[in-house]
């Protein structure tokens, strides 16, 4: 089972985030991911294998092609990884603003 950190480590990669961000907008085939990107078929193939085992994107069969989407589940962990600190800063600005208006109001 992937991880936060299988995501993270999988999306350091600066291509590897280019193509996550291109199945943003739908499914799509590796040929498809691979217009305009710096590198070959095969090379996002094996990118799309790393995201894939991150637990990022999955994939079907559709005639003879793969086409490859973001997976909710796998998005939801890392969701669940940022939301964490986000909450935590919440919290401590919060704190931060009600210390604040009791020094103002001392």
């Amino acid at each position: 089972m992937a991880t936060y950190v299988d995501a993270l480590s999988a999306l350091a990669d600066p291509t590897r985030r280019a193509i996550f961000e291109r199945l943003a907008d739908g499914p799509k085939a590796v040929g498809e991911l691979a217009e305009g990107l710096p590198v070959s078929r095969p090379a996002v193939s094996q990118h799309l294998k790393v995201l894939k085992e991150a637990g990022l994107v999955v994939d079907r069969a559709v005639g003879t092609r793969r086409v490859y989407q973001l997976n909710p589940a796998g998005l939801g962990a890392l969701r669940a990884y940022f939301e964490r600190f986000w909450d935590q800063a919440l919290a401590a600005f919060a704190a931060a603003a009600e210390d604040e208006g009791k020094q103002t109001h001392d």
